[in-house]
């Protein structure tokens, strides 16, 4: 699964990154919200990780904005921000799942998990046979000259 890790802080983001890469995902980090916008708008992601917390633009927003583009990848929100309102907040916004800092790390890898079993990973694949296209982020189907 290819998860994109935004937190800011470096003595969360690297033991997280090798957590979840033993896990035997592939992660891409980022430290603030505008290099996990250049990276959303590079490649699809199966999983998002977002502190709410960041230096510039908050995981929050990027949440948000994520949503509002379509986009449909799990989001589970990791951060400090722990009363119920921010909860609510946090996945009112988006977020399909929120976990409070500190965590454990095996409390994190078992939610990245349950996520991992509730998205339906191969939105946006085409399968083709012969002349006939199944295009699965739209179900429709098409067949070439018609």
């Amino acid at each position: 699964m290819r998860i994109l890790l935004v937190e800011d802080d470096p003595k969360q983001l690297k033991p997280l990154h090798i957590a979840l890469s033993h896990a035997g995902h592939k992660v891409d980090g980022a430290s603030e919200g505008e290099t996990a916008q250049w990276l959303l708008s590079q490649r699809e992601y199966d999983l998002l990780i977002l502190d709410w917390m960041l230096p510039d633009i908050s995981g929050l927003h990027l949440c948000q904005q994520y949503r509002r583009a379509g986009k449909t990848a799990p989001v589970l929100m990791l951060t400090a921000k722990d009363t119920v309102l921010d909860k609510v907040t946090g996945l009112d916004a988006g977020a399909d799942d929120y976990l409070v800092k500190p965590t454990d790390i095996m409390e994190l890898l078992a939610r990245v998990r349950a996520l991992s079993r509730r998205s339906p990973l191969w939105l946006g694949e085409t399968l083709q046979l012969e002349d006939l296209q199944l295009h699965l982020d739209s179900l429709t189907v098409e067949r070439s000259g018609s």
